[in-house]
């Protein structure tokens, strides 16, 4: 029990994991250390935490997850997350949080490794010493001084291996569609096409995460584009490297050697390839390392305990990270945003089917917004409304949530904004009835803390988002405002502010006033009973 009295979070540990971690996550949670469950077990346990620590080890299937009723967080002490169903945890709101760069160095180490291994025959010629032998001439080797290492993906483990065969003098020539021709220059990496890479190779190095897109990426087609002799290294994912085919081209002499550490099933009990004398392997060793076990440990351990405090979270899989300088910015305008979301939902006709939810910034915000940066307020805004028709919405799920509903989500930014510094304008479709009808908000900072709803659809106003809020629209008439404060004084509701816009004389205008307390149905009933009142809302926010 914590000192309130309040349960402290607890977190199960499934798999190994070094000391320093367990250490840390002990300081905050109660942490429980089961290894070896079986998938049946782990299920039936899972339902008890509120965070679940794994390595590569655990599967944490869509039925283990969903089992998980309590569960906030699942974090992986290491980089891939391809045993952990992340679509069914963002869709039940569960933070999915890894430590991306605990073991590149250690996994970059290795692939120079397994490159110098398979270059000069290191591990044949160490098994042919002990067994008695003395066998120069058969184990020559070739220098990697000079040749061309294709990197095929240039992420943390892509880079660092790049960096450290440019030191061995190599050549890099590299394939990543998500690096620019810029970034590469920047690198000193020569950034070209998946073809022509793998046809000017020497060496070839796989640095890829494991999706339907990589799968197989080195098949039969590809190595019928390789040299003659070409050496591959695969220390990232099994998979990405079709087995078969690379047994097959080292049969044919295509590929005079492999060195591997991953594989499609591990331990490749029935792999041809441990056959092949061209095939060093290790058993998964890229970031068995006590540093990088060490790092992985703790990374997790913090990223879990951020999580588990409801705050910003650097390493999540399925949630926007903003970075602390900016979040000082943005924090402001996420406030605004819950109130936008909240005021634009109960404005929506209850019977509406939502279709379309669009933001535009303008202004200070357009620009401070740039890249991806207003998504995160764009996200509250669409938890905000959707946590009015569905329980179990949060920043997580709230995209996964609209998506799988049909609704489409849009946004859209501009520098110029004629009456404000910023302005955030949310509009939600909805069809009812066959018909659509659109429900317009938007807000704007008068100072850091000074929060303004400033047009609700199309009419200008300027009222404070707080409290119980009652928005009346009506003809613009003698004899309206007055009788609605009558009604409201008489049932002992005191109002704090009112603000009325309309766009022309005699038409129908909007009328927002904030009250101390919310209103009965039966005062209401009355207000709708006003003459030239259209109708009225109370909005609570």
């Amino acid at each position: 029990m914590t000192k309130n009295g309040e349960s402290k979070n607890r977190v199960l540990v499934s798999d190994n994991l070094s000391e320093e971690g367990i250490i840390k996550l002990r300081e905050f949670a109660d942490v429980d250390v089961l290894l070896d469950l079986s998938s049946d077990e782990l299920k039936a346990r899972i339902a008890d935490y509120d965070a679940l620590v794994v390595r590569s080890g655990t599967k944490a299937t869509k039925e283990i997850i969903e089992a998980g009723t309590r569960l906030k967080v699942i974090g992986r002490a290491g980089v891939g997350v391809d045993n952990i169903d992340v679509e069914t945890a963002t869709e039940r709101g569960i933070l999915v949080v890894n430590a991306p760069s605990a073991n590149t160095i250690s996994a970059a180490e290795h692939t120079i490794g397994m490159l110098l291994s398979i270059s000069r025959n290191i591990p044949a010629a160490t098994g042919s010493m002990k067994l008695g032998k003395w066998e120069r001439k058969k184990y020559m080797g070739v220098e990697v001084n000079g040749k061309v290492l294709g990197v095929i993906g240039l992420g943390r483990v892509g880079y660092e291996v790049a960096k450290m065969a440019k030191g061995l003098g190599m050549r890099i020539v590299a394939y990543d569609p998500f690096i620019s021709q810029d970034k590469a220059r920047e690198l000193g990496i020569a950034l070209s096409d998946f073809t022509d890479v793998i046809s000017v190779a020497d060496f070839i190095t796989l640095h890829t995460p494991l999706v339907t897109d990589t799968h197989h990426l080195i098949d039969k087609e590809a190595f019928a584009q390789m040299k003659e002799g070409v050496r591959v290294i695969n220390c990232a994912r099994g998979g990405i490297l079709d087995e078969a085919a690379l047994a097959a081209a080292i049969r044919s002499g295509k590929v005079a050697g492999a060195a591997l550490d991953v594989f499609e099933n591990e331990p490749p009990e029935t792999s041809e390839l441990l056959e092949l004398g061209e095939v060093i392997m290790t058993p998964h060793l890229g970031a068995s390392t006590k540093e990088a076990q060490k790092a992985a440990a703790v990374t997790i351990a913090e990223e879990v305990i951020t999580a588990l405090k409801n705050e910003p979270v650097r390493n999540a899989l399925n949630m926007i990270y903003v970075e602390e300088e900016l979040m000082d910015t943005l924090k402001p305008y996420l406030v605004l945003a819950e109130k936008l979301g909240r005021l634009c939902a109960q404005l929506i006709p209850k019977s509406g089917r939502l279709e379309h939810f669009n933001v535009s910034y303008e202004g200070e915000i357009g620009v401070t917004g740039a890249g991806d940066d207003t998504r995160i307020i764009t996200v509250a805004m669409l938890k905000s409304v959707l946590s009015w028709f569905t329980d179990g919405v949060n920043y997580v799920n709230a995209e996964a949530i609209a998506k799988k509903s049909g609704i489409k989500v849009t946004e859209s930014k501009t520098e110029d904004c004629e009456h404000f510094p910023s302005l955030i304008t949310l509009s939600i479709t909805a069809q009812r009835d066959g018909k659509e009808e659109k429900t317009t908000v938007a807000g704007t900072l008068f100072g850091k803390n000074d929060l303004r709803i400033v047009q609700i659809d199309g009419y200008r106003v300027d009222a404070s988002p707080s409290g119980h809020m009652l928005i009346c629209s009506f003809l613009d008439k003698p004899k309206v405002i007055g009788p609605v404060c009558t009604v409201l004084g008489g049932s002992g509701i005191n109002i704090a502010s009112m603000q009325v816009g309309r766009e022309k004389i005699g038409g129908e205008a909007v009328m927002v006033l904030n009250v101390d307390s919310s209103v009965s149905e039966d005062t209401m009933a009355e207000i709708k009973r006003v003459q030239n009142v259209i109708d009225v809302k109370l909005v609570k926010l």
